[in-house]
């Protein structure tokens, strides 16, 4: 059993990252207690059935107050707003970090709010599954895993700190700027799971096969491709609306890639198409050989509450 790092932890917003890391920090030992907070009432019963939370409150001010550490797991587009309840109720010397996949609207949204005394580090754990809520949650989401820091004016040894919890739950750590990280994400996620969206738009708008038809013969690659499109409607949105600059950047490059391969099938230029496929198979076998290609294991339990 290691060490607390932090006494302790609250968690706003208890949905898959959260809940997650509560389990990660509970078997190892990481964290003296934790506290947390949902905006629905459903979702903070499901907290306490579970029992991954050693107290679970109604308000985010509540949740905050004592922490050393606070997590800010909520959709991008909700984070300004709990800053703003939990700012005047924030313990000195705490660290307030975030989950998000969206970094500088989380700095601009976040910033403000917190008071001088408190280190303000925002992060972004590499991570996830298909599934939402807090019963969606394991212990080893993040083990072999990106985190990646924005650690911004904070104090080293906070940083240091907050890199040492990530390590602890199995994760590599990486600091950056929250612009590289908001460019690095359209291209690695965010630009992905648009498309999947669209391909699965596209599928059921085609008239002429059915809705079953689509679920019958889905074949491996449809599947696998568009299983992200099963992510949270609400955290994706505050994704592409919080982060359009970059994500239109690289939908503009996709759709010039995109347009030499159409050309290529249309004019029958076998070559290039091989010769396409070729290098992008040698960047799937670099990440392959990286360790990031295992998928999560499906601890998906039926439909979560939301929130």
């Amino acid at each position: 059993m290691s060490q607390p790092i932090y006494g302790r932890v609250a968690l706003i917003g208890l949905g898959l990252i959260a809940s997650s890391m509560a389990h990660a920090m509970r078997q190892s030992g990481l964290a003296g207690s934790i506290a947390g907070h949902a905006r629905s009432a459903e979702t903070r019963a499901a907290a306490r059935e579970i029992g991954f939370c050693d107290e679970v409150f109604a308000t985010a001010a509540e949740a905050v107050e004592g922490a050393d550490l606070v997590v800010l797991a909520v959709p991008v587009g909700a984070m300004g707003a709990v800053a703003a309840e939990i700012g005047a109720h924030l313990k000195p010397g705490a660290t307030v970090t975030d989950v998000g996949s969206v970094k500088q609207a989380v700095v601009e949204a976040v910033a403000p709010h917190i008071p001088e005394g408190v280190h303000f580090i925002p992060g972004h754990p590499l991570a996830g599954t298909e599934h939402s809520g807090p019963y969606s949650g394991f212990a080893t989401l993040f083990e072999n895993r990106w985190c990646l820091l924005i650690p911004g004016a904070a104090a080293p040894e906070a940083v240091a700190r907050l890199r040492t919890l990530w390590e602890a739950m199995g994760s590599f750590v990486e600091e950056m700027d929250a612009a590289h990280h908001d460019l690095v994400l359209a291209v690695t996620s965010h630009t992905p799971h648009l498309i999947a969206y669209t391909m699965v738009g596209v599928a059921d708008h085609l008239r002429r096969v059915t809705e079953s038809e689509v679920i019958k013969y889905s074949a491996a690659g449809f599947r696998d491709f568009t299983r992200i499109a099963a992510s949270d409607p609400t955290m994706w949105r505050d994704v592409f609306l919080t982060n359009k600059d970059a994500t239109l950047d690289i939908l503009g490059r996709f759709t010039e890639e995109l347009f030499v391969l159409q050309r290529a099938i249309r004019m029958g230029d076998g070559q290039l198409l091989h010769d396409y496929f070729t290098r992008t198979r040698a960047i799937r076998r670099s990440i392959i050989e990286a360790g990031q290609d295992t998928a999560a294991p499906d601890f998906g339990r039926g439909k979560p509450p939301q929130g």
